[in-house]
């Protein structure tokens, strides 16, 4: 809204109102607003769900081997990271850009899920939530919404092939296609040149491929925003991993958004122009701020947790991203922490299943997700199973296992930029 105010009052030549032209400054601004707001609502905000005692269940239940209680810590304060987004976001930012729509809309839509969530585990006192059927449903319906959006909208296209050559000896950008194209490409890491085609990967449908394509790329679209979204709800777990590597995150994709908006850059590091894609920079520096202010009240030992309404739209918020660059082939690094989460309550379930029916008490980790393996004291666990892995000895201190978390999830973010050059 502020942003086509100052539009406006820019033709009366009002000092400093051509400033707001300026994506870097509406960036920045953004990222402050949401820092201010989440530290001054989050602090409301848990007071007021501390007086109406809103706090989970299954979260009171929990033993922390060092004895720090949380019994009574408040929950549902994705609450103060959804709003902290909106509302730089709505005033900042370009309401007419097609790509800020989509993560306005999945913002909205994945915070009533993950608030739906929290609500039956909080005030029904179903530790359950929401049934899992149900809740991928709705994960599987953004990814729909999502793609065909993308699909079908003539504001979402990008121009696949710039080049900087020498002119008269100087570097100038040059299209070989002049005008931005409906595309089914996306960056392949560590490939220079190549780009996965949906459309190519559909050729056995002969005439009828860029149609499957489509098909293709909106399933892949829908199995990205649930994963993630999974997974950052699985690295939920410990106060302030799931915001310290979503923040960390963000950032890798503003840079991305930035460079993919920025004609002379994507030339450069030989990627696909996206216009309009700067306007997620915006969104993206809201993100990060928001995240940040909420680390104040979520950092070791926690004043409040982000609950589902939190970790399924701070998932569903870096797929759908990540989509829309068309980087979403760069999220296994990027988002490796989130992924290997997943993978290792996929193989503690499996492996205890299989071990069930070959009458074998068995386990892979001493805890799943793997977070919980490293906090786990060799004193709680059970006898009578056998562990495939049983390190470390004894249990770390839950403040450490974060940093820790943080740490790789850094060197995650680089190695995934850098990949850009190493291509």
């Amino acid at each position: 809204m502020l942003y086509y105010l100052f539009r406006f009052l820019e033709q009366f030549g009002i000092p400093g109102s051509h400033m707001w032209g300026y994506v870097s400054f509406r960036a920045l601004l953004a990222l402050i607003v949401a820092l201010i707001i989440s530290t001054w609502f989050g602090e409301k905000f848990i007071k007021y769900l501390k007086g109406k005692q809103i706090t989970e269940t299954q979260r009171d239940a929990k033993i922390d081997p060092f004895g720090v209680k949380k019994i009574g810590v408040p929950s549902m304060g994705g609450i103060i990271i959804i709003v902290s987004i909106l509302v730089p976001v709505l005033l900042l930012g370009r309401m007419r850009n097609i790509y800020l729509i989509l993560m306005v809309i999945t913002t909205v839509w994945l915070g009533f899920l993950g608030g739906l969530d929290d609500y039956i585990k909080i005030f029904r006192h179903n530790k359950e939530g929401l049934p899992g059927r149900f809740k991928i449903v709705g994960q599987i319906s953004i990814g729909l919404i999502v793609g065909l959006i993308l699909w079908l909208s003539p504001d979402a296209k990008v121009n696949e092939n710039l080049a900087i050559v020498k002119q008269n000896g100087q570097e100038v950008v040059v299209k070989h296609n002049p005008e931005p194209v409906k595309s089914l490409k996306t960056t392949i890491p560590f490939v220079k040149s190549h780009n996965l085609d949906y459309a190519r990967i559909m050729g056995f449908c002969g005439k009828y491929k860029v149609a499957a394509g489509w098909v293709l790329f909106v399933i892949m679209t829908i199995l990205v925003v649930t994963a993630v979204s999974n997974g950052a709800n699985l690295n939920d777990g410990m106060d302030g991993m799931c915001a310290g590597n979503s923040a960390i995150i963000g950032v890798a994709l503003g840079i991305f958004a930035y460079v993919s908006s920025h004609i002379e850059y994507a030339a450069y590091l030989n990627i696909m122009y996206i216009p309009g894609s700067q306007e997620l920079v915006v969104f993206l520096c809201a993100f990060i701020g928001a995240l940040i202010g909420f680390l104040w009240y979520n950092a070791y030992p926690a004043q409040v947790f982000m609950g589902d309404t939190g970790s399924l739209t701070i998932g569903g918020i870096i797929g759908v991203c990540a989509v829309i660059i068309h980087k979403e082939l760069m999220l296994p690094i990027l988002c490796g922490i989130f992924f290997v989460e997943s993978l290792s309550v996929i193989v503690q379930v499996y492996y205890a299943k299989w071990g069930t029916r070959h009458g074998v008490k068995q386990r892979v980790f001493k805890r799943a997700p793997l977070h919980d393996t490293f906090r786990t004291q060799d004193e709680t666990l059970d006898p009578d199973t056998k562990y495939l892995f049983k390190k470390p000895k004894g249990a770390i201190h839950e403040s450490k296992i974060t940093i820790r978390f943080w740490i790789v999830t850094i060197i995650l973010a680089a190695l995934t930029i850098i990949t850009l050059k190493m291509r």
